[in-house]
């Protein structure tokens, strides 16, 4: 039997509510399921709270709200590779959904930075995602982060040496063009005062006492004496001497649950427990320890929590070169081309040396998505997406041949049998042939419209 007194009613009251509060959400979840409470607990992105507004709207049951879902699903499966530092120039139609995608490699210790401008007469919304990429068939894709659709712009410090993906969508029914530059740089201080990536002169993995272990680590050649400063903030842990090591410094990194690892010190200037901030002096680039025979450097070591040590280079590694400049006709971009040579080799990076997509006859007509160097992303009639450098494509403004239609016929909007109609030209009407794929032809119609129709 429970007595009621002054000082447990609020316990009590407090009890009742908290039962409430239990029984309200059980009674939910049995209602709407595990995934409704997951919507309702984790912040949407910026994509997905507008492809939630779509699905409200029963705008994905239509053809153009279908082939934006579809199309920002296909581009998570691009296979299209670039190299960092990468930049492009783009242009997204209002009567297509379209999607841009960068796949790029990138390492444990790096920071990945994204920025996209716009130009546009109109407001446009652009979604912009980073994901994680593995190796499963078929791949899958994990987001990481997405970016403010009014900043447009991102930065992800690499947690893994994976294959990572941007994607670049708009929202339907907006044109506008875009600029996209994707870099790297290092996520660490340079560890020696004055000193730059070039510097480091041993790398990791590199044989150590005749092959009997490996280099965990990177050495960085300075003057003796030079100052060893902290490449992030962090608690010092230890401060002593090893032969291997000679004098050396530890400093715990909590934020990214790494420790750092100073080496062959000439001096010591800090103390165990000391806080430490980015550039401040631990100690003196010497040769201490099993380094007394050799020039005078810093061995500098990086362990992370639970994984054992990691290669300390691309924490380090300053990547000064810059994204080539665009060379090719900007006014081509968001406009129909074909192929002006015999047997092209659509690629899948934007070089020489890239994988190969495919190959294509002369007059196949592909549509320009973007340009970057002297190169141009282009969307094959099949839908795929590829590379080609500028020399192998020409405009659509002189036509291949000029045709007479013997009978009635549909314009068709994709080169497929099951395509929607999207005109009729009636008998004796006389089109424009731009471009020939396979057994359909792009062609032209005398009001300007522009489709596709079965080779005659």
């Amino acid at each position: 039997m429970i007595v009621l007194n002054k000082m447990n009613k609020p316990i009590l009251l407090r009890l009742n509510i908290n039962l409430l509060v239990l029984a309200i959400v059980i009674s939910f979840t049995n209602c709407v399921g595990k995934q409704a409470i997951h919507t309702i607990f984790q912040k949407r992105t910026p994509y997905e709270t507008y492809e939630n507004s779509l699905r409200q709207a029963k705008l994905h049951q239509t053809q153009l709200g279908q082939a934006w879902l579809t199309t920002g699903q296909k581009a998570l499966q691009d296979s299209l590779l670039v190299t960092l530092p990468f930049q492009e120039t783009g242009y997204f139609k209002a009567d297509k959904p379209m999607a841009a995608s960068y796949s790029f490699r990138a390492r444990l210790g790096e920071v990945i930075d994204v920025q996209v401008t716009t130009r546009t007469k109109q407001d446009i919304k652009l979604f912009l995602d980073l994901f994680e990429i593995n190796n499963l068939h078929p791949r899958e894709a994990k987001h990481v982060m997405a970016a403010d659709t009014t900043a447009l712009n991102l930065s992800y410090k690499v947690e893994d040496n994976l294959v990572y993906l941007v994607r670049l969508q708009p929202e339907l029914l907006r044109s506008g063009s875009y600029a996209i530059t994707i870099s790297s740089r290092p996520s660490l201080s340079f560890p020696v005062q004055g000193k730059d990536s070039r510097a480091i002169q041993s790398f990791w993995g590199m044989e150590r006492d005749g092959g009997a272990r490996q280099h965990e680590g990177v050495d960085i050649f300075a003057k003796k004496g030079t100052p060893v400063i902290a490449a992030s903030a962090g608690t010092v842990t230890r401060v002593n001497e090893t032969p291997r090591g000679g004098k050396v410094v530890w400093v715990s990194d909590l934020g990214s649950r790494h420790s750092l690892y100073y080496a062959h010190l000439d001096s010591q200037l800090v103390q165990p427990g000391q806080q430490v901030q980015i550039g401040d002096t631990l100690g003196l680039v010497g040769n201490t320890g099993n380094a007394r025979t050799t020039p005078s450097h810093l061995h500098f070591g990086i362990y992370g929590f639970g994984r054992g040590a990691v290669d300390p280079y691309p924490f380090l590694y300053e990547n000064n070169k810059k994204p080539a400049p665009l060379r090719v006709n900007e006014n081509q971009i968001g406009q129909w081309g074909r192929i002006a040579k015999n047997k092209v080799t659509v690629r899948l990076s934007p070089s020489s040396k890239g994988g190969k997509l495919g190959t294509l006859a002369r007059n196949t007509p592909v549509q320009v998505f973007g340009g970057t160097d002297d190169w141009f992303r282009v969307v094959l009639p099949d839908g795929a997406q590829g590379f080609l450098q500028e020399n192998n494509l020409e405009g659509i403004t002189k036509a291949v041949r000029k045709q007479t239609l013997a009978a009635d016929t549909e314009i068709m909007e994709q080169p497929q049998p099951e395509a929607a109609p999207i005109a009729l030209a009636k008998k004796d009407s006389e089109v424009s042939v731009l471009g020939i794929y396979q057994t359909y032809q792009l062609v032209r119609l005398t009001d300007g419209t522009l489709g596709w129709l079965m080779n005659i």
